[in-house]
């Protein structure tokens, strides 16, 4: 389409385009076919395109998308293109599976690996660095599933598909750690019961025994900012 051939005030190609009125029939038919090959096609790549998706599965979904995109509105393309691109994705993928589910160091690679995010009350920084994750984002996922102090945390994972999984301690032994409830929330942090004689790092949730704040660093991250432990 030439410049001068777009005019504002042309409603007509705006809502109607230069197609004839035929290609709208013929777009049901694509629609129908399209939307029935990419039902085949996540029905061939396995349950696990019904869930939370891997990186690799994200890619063979926006490379499906990408190919059907323009079949779906183009009547100068053909829905054949389509079929061999759904079934070389599909076939990559099956291909992966395999391969991954035979060889451990090849799954990690492709598919990621999990990380330990917080190791006996305590975060790992260097883990949540790795993963461009931040504290407040975990601390949130925390308090999801009801946490409210960082040492009832024995094993907080992040898999491979980027789920979180919690292990919590087993005992109902009260133990020290960092409060992640929010800080605005003054009020509710004042309710927790302080562990007497201890101090977390604000930083990782290290827990120190002190009488008061520390003054010098903490010893796993060199944060200086301490809070008292809460056993709540």
């Amino acid at each position: 389409m030439k410049p001068e051939d777009i005019h504002l005030s042309d409603w007509g190609r705006m809502l109607v385009g230069e197609v004839p009125a035929s290609f709208y029939l013929e777009v049901v038919i694509r629609v129908v076919f399209i939307y029935l090959l990419l039902l085949l096609s996540m029905r061939l790549m396995g349950n696990r395109m019904g869930k939370t998706l891997t990186r690799n599965e994200m890619v063979a979904m926006v490379s499906l998308a990408a190919a059907n995109g323009v079949a779906l509105m183009a009547p100068d393309r053909g829905l054949l293109p389509v079929v061999v691109v759904a079934a070389i994705i599909v076939g990559y993928q099956q291909l992966f599976a395999w391969y991954a589910f035979r060889n451990k160091r090849f799954e990690s690679l492709v598919l990621d690996d999990l990380s330990v995010l917080v190791e006996d009350g305590r975060l790992q920084l260097d883990k949540l660095e790795e993963g461009v994750l931040c504290r407040t984002q975990l601390l949130a996922k925390l308090r999801k599933q009801g946490i409210a102090n960082l040492g009832q945390v024995r094993r907080a994972y992040q898999e491979a598909n980027g789920n979180f999984s919690l292990i919590t301690f087993e005992d109902e032994t009260p133990r020290p750690g960092l409060s992640i409830l929010p800080t605005i929330d003054t009020a509710f942090r004042d309710e927790q019961a302080k562990a007497p004689g201890q101090f977390a790092c604000a930083s990782c949730g290290h827990v120190q025994p002190a009488q008061q704040a520390p003054a010098a660093n903490c010893p796993r991250c060199q944060a200086r900012e301490w809070q008292p432990a809460v056993v709540q």
